[in-house]
């Protein structure tokens, strides 16, 4: 028997592996997160998925297509996310609380995500296509927070969280859940 399976168009070890891809996924992620895009390689990102180097270009054709599918998966992710905890909003205060709460608890209660938030940024400001993908996530974001606000207080809303998430990243203080609260109340009232 030879290695490739051709009657049904799969290679025989993707078919013994289904979720190579997907842990390669993930494994870039982890990579990101840890060296940042200008450290990730096909050889780092194959050493943490633990799967042959070749596996990398039999899944995708480049570090680029790899990277996009990378930050396409996290930032749906997040997206997602948001959107459940806005719906779980029951009423103006409600959804108040649940921006603090993004803010404190989404975002800075896990480091990984705010490093690949920023490596996300970082690559969007240079190439349109992960602009693209910055774009569809605040588009995201903001059809969440208009479930209860207009859309100019949506959007000065989702700025107000990138804001604090840039600043506390960048900060060694304390997070002050009374000092969101507080700008998110003058921004929603």
């Amino acid at each position: 028997m030879t290695t490739d399976d051709t009657s049904h168009g799969t290679r025989r070890g993707r078919r013994n592996d289904p979720e190579r891809r997907d842990r390669i996924i993930d494994a870039c992620l982890d990579v990101i997160a840890t060296v940042g895009v200008a450290g990730a390689s096909h050889r780092r990102v194959a050493q943490v998925a633990g799967v042959p180097l070749g596996s990398m270009t039999y899944h995708f054709e480049g570090m680029d297509e790899l990277l996009h599918e990378a930050f396409t998966r996290f930032s749906t992710e997040v997206s997602e996310r948001f959107e459940q905890r806005m719906r779980a909003a029951t009423d103006a205060d409600a959804a108040r609380d649940a921006v603090v709460a993004i803010v404190l608890e989404d975002v800075f209660d896990d480091t990984r995500e705010l490093v690949l938030t920023h490596e996300l940024y970082t690559l969007a400001a240079r190439d349109a296509r992960y602009r693209s993908l910055t774009k569809q996530w605040m588009a995201r974001s903001r059809d969440a927070l208009q479930h209860w606000f207009d859309p100019a207080t949506a959007r000065a809303l989702d700025a107000l969280i990138e804001g604090f998430t840039i600043h506390y990243a960048l900060d060694d203080g304390p997070r002050d859940r009374e000092e969101i609260a507080r700008a998110v109340n003058r921004i929603a009232s």
